[in-house]
């Protein structure tokens, strides 16, 4: 099965792809993971994609292709694989496809995991990390056993500031806007599969998992 992750942040993106990992076994490609194996590697694309990190640039479409051809061809994605911050803009995505023709593959599903604007806020503003010791906690779905203070080391619990809830608006307009043309075109294609995320882990699981029993 050949998969596309999509949703916005504090979707719960992570939690999702690592059941469908769990239960599939096909490999969780992130875009982070590929740029750090192929520059581990030491490929050709590798030290180029180096090459723009290291100055602060942003890698050119032209060689994060290459990297995700690289990798989708490699063993471990004979069976499929689950794509998780490719393809981020129509360009990306026809070139996904293009990269699959050749080897006679498509894509089967691209999985939306919708999230009400307002629950969004209401997870990411939540988070609190430990000073001392950085555990992480969240004031309602994992609050510590006394406000402030941390269960572990009795730390000072704070914000982030990337976590305030100007910043967290922002950041979500932004991937809302971004996302549009990308959820468009895979609509157009057939691929989207829109997943109610607004519920406990284990229910959006169910959901994904009987869409993904019929590919078996």
């Amino acid at each position: 099965m050949n998969l596309v992750l999509m949703g916005l942040p504090g979707a719960g993106k992570g939690t999702q792809a690592a059941k469908i990992v769990d239960k599939y076994g096909i490999p969780h490609i992130s875009t982070g993971d590929m740029f750090r194996a192929a520059i581990k590697e030491g490929t050709e694309l590798g030290i180029k994609a180096k090459s723009f990190m290291d100055a602060g640039n942003l890698v050119p479409d032209e060689v994060t292709i290459g990297i995700v051809d690289e990798r989708l061809n490699k063993s471990d994605c004979d069976k499929g694989f689950l794509l998780d911050g490719f393809p981020r803009t129509v360009a990306q995505a026809e070139a996904l496809e293009s990269i699959l023709s050749k080897s006679e593959r498509s894509i089967d599903y691209v999985l939306n995991i919708n999230v009400d604007k307002e629950q969004l806020m209401e997870r990411l503003t939540g988070r609190r990390i430990c000073k001392q010791c950085g555990a992480t906690y969240h004031v309602i779905f994992n609050p510590p056993s006394e406000e402030g203070v941390c269960n572990k080391c009795g730390g000072e619990l704070y914000q982030r500031e990337d976590d305030n809830e100007e910043t967290v608006k922002t950041r979500l307009e932004v991937n809302i806007e971004q996302s549009k043309p990308l959820l468009k075109f895979f609509e157009q294609k057939g691929y989207l599969r829109n997943i109610d995320g607004n519920r406990d882990i284990d229910d959006v699981f169910k959901d994904i998992d009987r869409l993904l029993g019929g590919l078996k």
